[in-house]
């Protein structure tokens, strides 16, 4: 189920990247995307905690999918032939899919987070998150990868059609999940207090803050993804394809680290490892920013893969193991705000650095902040650097 979700929703982030692209020649309106999506998702974000803590998470997660379902449907009608559709048209109707989208997984995030460990025993926790987080990243890159490939060889239409396919697919999946109750809690508590009591457990925990905060700042600056097109048409020159070829280096480097992982979770040494894992996935953003040959290009996102793949085992482990049952649902959607902070508000950075910077330096600019953000972190954070996986 998270497999087909997570790479409907991929190739959705791409297409509509590539199209919006197309229409505009604008690196600001690739920005304008992930802020569109990132803003609705994190003013949601605390109110989605509570209620995931509060009632049926399966419920919840079933009314989230077919949000998205509706959302893809929605972007297929707009493409469809585009007869009798301008070009202003089309670009306000994206945006406000785009918006619907950032509501509905503002809500599914946390829930998925939540869920996990009703639907897993407990003496199986790390494997399951071993498999979870490799699953997700592993969907996430492929999808995006995948979004491309479909984008450049099948076209916009057939692209949507096929993650209308898939988000159908994962809520059929969804039904099959046995009906999970609320963990016990006192619901009687106003709901502004139980959102205040889930901010209060992530900020008093230094080792939980410091880990998402580093993954905050790490994709905030060095992320890459959102204007790869712009380096696939106009550096590359290489088109829609290109973004899929890229978006594959980066599929084999998070898979082949999956599959590693899944096997053989890291225990010792766990929160250096993370830091130096972010280290090296900006250093290999940088040397992807000065590349004007393909196939370094290619290497260069291949282990930024690697690197990216081990960082979100690592924060995913240690924020699910040191997080109460009743609190999965309100930390996990403060651990979203952050997720959702680096990712898409981290693509409207891009595009903005891109537009006033030039597109390469704008990369290399990204890569050396996160360079420094891990410097800092290993400098100001002994708790991260010192923590060890334990049962």
């Amino acid at each position: 189920m998270r497999l087909m979700t997570t790479l409907a929703i991929q190739i959705m982030s791409v297409s509509v990247g590539y199209l919006m692209y197309e229409l505009t020649d604008s690196k600001l309106m690739l920005g304008y995307i992930g802020l569109t999506e990132a803003i609705p998702a994190i003013g949601v974000s605390l109110l989605a905690g509570h209620l995931v803590d509060k009632y049926n998470r399966k419920i919840i997660l079933l009314l989230c999918l077919s949000a998205l379902l509706g959302c893809a449907i929605a972007l297929f009608s707009l493409v469809w032939k585009q007869t009798g559709v301008g070009t202003a048209s089309l670009i306000t109707g994206l945006f406000s899919v785009i918006f619907l989208t950032g509501i509905a997984r503002g809500f599914l995030s946390p829930t998925n987070f939540a869920l996990l460990p009703q639907l897993v025993e407990k003496e199986h926790w790390s494997n399951a998150i071993s498999w979870n987080s490799s699953t997700w990243h592993v969907a996430s890159i492929t999808g995006l990868t995948l979004g491309g490939l479909l984008y450049g060889f099948v076209g916009v239409e057939w692209t949507f059609l096929i993650m209308c396919t898939l988000l159908a697919g994962a809520l059929f999946f969804a039904m099959q999940i046995s009906p999970q109750a609320p963990v016990a809690a006192d619901f009687t508590e106003p709901a502004l207090h139980r959102i205040k009591e889930g901010l209060r457990f992530v900020f008093s925990r230094k080792l939980i803050l410091s880990a998402i905060a580093l993954d905050l700042f790490a994709v905030l600056f060095g992320g890459v993804t959102a204007i790869l097109p712009v380096f696939a048409k106009d550096i590359l020159f290489t088109g829609p394809e290109g973004v899929g070829y890229l978006r594959a280096g980066m599929a084999l480097g998070a898979i082949l680290t999956g599959m590693v992982l899944a096997h053989r979770p890291l225990r010792t040494n766990a929160g250096r490892t993370m830091i130096w894992s972010v280290a090296a996935f900006g250093v290999c953003n940088l040397v992807f920013g000065l590349s004007s040959w393909f196939w370094l290009s290619f290497a260069c996102l291949f282990f930024a893969g690697v690197f990216d793949e081990v960082s979100v085992f690592l924060r995913q482990s240690l924020v699910q193991r040191h997080t109460p049952p009743q609190l999965m649902g309100r930390v996990s959607s403060v651990n979203a705000i952050f997720v959702t902070s680096s990712n898409e508000i981290g693509a409207f950075e891009s595009g903005l650095a891109a537009s006033l910077l030039g597109t390469v330096p704008s990369v290399v600019f990204g890569g050396t902040m996160t360079i420094l953000v891990a410097t800092i972190t290993w400098w100001r954070s002994p708790e991260l650097r010192q923590y060890h996986i334990k049962d």
